[in-house]
C-alpha cells in the first residue's frame, strides 16, 4: 500500500496509465450492452404485438356471434384495434367461412395473424420472417 503513496509519485502514474483500460473496457462492453437493449425493446414490441393480435381476434368474435353479421363487421371490428395500437400487415380470419349459418351451440374462431418483420421497431430484425397469431374460439349462443 505504501507503494503506491510513495513520494517518488508512482500512484499518480498508475492512475495516468488506466485511462486506456477504460476506452478498451467500453469498446468492449457497449456494442454488447446496446444489442441486449435492443434485443429487450424488440421482445417486448413483440409480446405487445402477439396480445394486440388476442385482442383483435377476441373484439372480432364478439361481433361475429352477433346475428346478421357479415365478414365486413368483423374485419371492422378487428381493424379498428389494430389501427389504433399501429399493428401493420394483418390478415383476418374466421372459421367455418358461412360463420353466418353454423347453429347454435356451435363453435366459432377468428385467428388474426401479423408478420414480425413489418412491425419491428429497430431495424434489425431479431425475430426475422416469423409470423405471430392471435386465435380465439367462442360459442355461437344465439
Amino acid at each position: 500500500m505504501s507503494q503506491f503513496y510513495s513520494k517518488n509519485g508512482a500512484y499518480k502514474r498508475w492512475c495516468r496509465n488506466r485511462g486506456g483500460a477504460a476506452v478498451v473496457e467500453l469498446a468492449i462492453v457497449l456494442p454488447v450492452f446496446v444489442v441486449i437493449l435492443l434485443g429487450t425493446i424488440e421482445t417486448c414490441r413483440m409480446i405487445f404485438l402477439q396480445q394486440s393480435l388476442e385482442i383483435a381476434a377476441y373484439e372480432a368474435l364478439r361481433v361475429a356471434i352477433v346475428p346478421e353479421t357479415d365478414f365486413a363487421d368483423i374485419e371492422a371490428a378487428a381493424n379498428a384495434l389494430l389501427t389504433a395500437r399501429r399493428v401493420n400487415g394483418a390478415v383476418i380470419s374466421i372459421t367455418p367461412l358461412d360463420f353466418q349459418k353454423a347453429s347454435y351451440g356451435s363453435f366459432l374462431r377468428v385467428n388474426v395473424s401479423a408478420p414480425c418483420n413489418s412491425n419491428a421497431s429497430a431495424p434489425l430484425s431479431f425475430y426475422g420472417s416469423k409470423t405471430l397469431t392471435g386465435t380465439v374460439e367462442m360459442m355461437k349462443e344465439f
